[in-house]
């Protein structure tokens, strides 16, 4: 990490392959995005939308493992656009990474004057807040909240956005907490099937402290319960698995 006289930072993913620039406070993107990323099942030439994507880093890792693809990163957070928007250029991406500062739960009129038209992505990824408001203290950084809670309901708004611009058969790949699958599978029930679970356990024996949840619009196959990845061995250290995506950029199967 190196510190920029602007308030911000430029850190390194993937073992250096890429370099974002981001906030030194507030929301700071991490291996979130990293493991999101390495699930998305994406092949040349495809285009992937990401929704909520902070400063770019979920997007720009996919391009790393499979450069010939069209990423949009959609935020609403304008400073962050621009960040994204420049991370993309000094990764030497930016022709194939647009970024749209834009709100999931706006209305269709206003995504399509984004030039964000429904059933056009063949993936759809999304690292959503974690908390409803009320449930946990907000941070005092405004970004940092709005990036972390979200109001009652609006998990709904996020996944009716990407179901809506999944095309017929499209992919949706997603990282939560384990505490919100319940209600994840019933948003996801009648827009997504053939979905698969795929847990990530802090060490061996302990309880998932993440889920990442992919499926298939309009599939009407039943749900998978994979083995998931372990990330931490006993003293800490990442597990060869887990360091393969972290640094390696390796991908992570979640399919057949």
């Amino acid at each position: 990490m190196t510190r920029d006289k602007g308030g911000e930072t430029l850190d390194d993913f993937l073992g250096g392959r890429i370099s974002v620039l981001q906030p030194e406070q507030g929301h700071r993107a991490g291996s979130d995005g990293v493991f999101l990323a390495a699930s998305v099942p994406a092949r040349a030439s495809e285009r992937v939308l990401d929704a909520g994507a902070g400063v770019g880093v979920a997007g720009l890792c996919l391009l790393a493992r499979i450069p010939a693809l069209e990423v949009t990163a959609v935020e609403a957070d304008a400073s962050l656009c621009a960040l994204a928007a420049g991370n993309a250029a000094r990764n030497g991406v930016a022709g194939r990474f647009r970024v749209v500062e834009a709100d999931v739960a706006a209305p269709a009129e206003a995504l399509r004057a984004k030039g964000l038209m429904r059933e056009s992505y063949d993936h759809v990824m999304a690292n959503p807040p974690f908390h409803v408001a009320g449930s946990v203290r907000p941070a005092p950084d405004r970004g940092r909240a709005f990036a972390h809670v979200m109001g009652d309901g609006a998990l709904e708004d996020w996944v009716r956005f990407l179901a809506t611009m999944a095309a017929p058969k499209g992919f949706l790949t997603l990282i939560h907490r384990p505490d919100s699958l319940t209600n994840l599978l019933k948003l996801l029930e009648r827009r997504f099937g053939d979905i698969a679970v795929f847990p990530l356990f802090s060490k061996r024996g302990e309880p998932a402290t993440r889920v990442i949840l992919q499926g298939r619009k309009g599939s009407r196959a039943g749900l998978k319960l994979l083995p998931g990845l372990v990330l931490h061995e006993p003293d800490g250290r990442y597990t060869e698995a887990a360091e393969a995506v972290l640094r390696g950029g390796e991908g992570l199967e979640l399919g057949e």
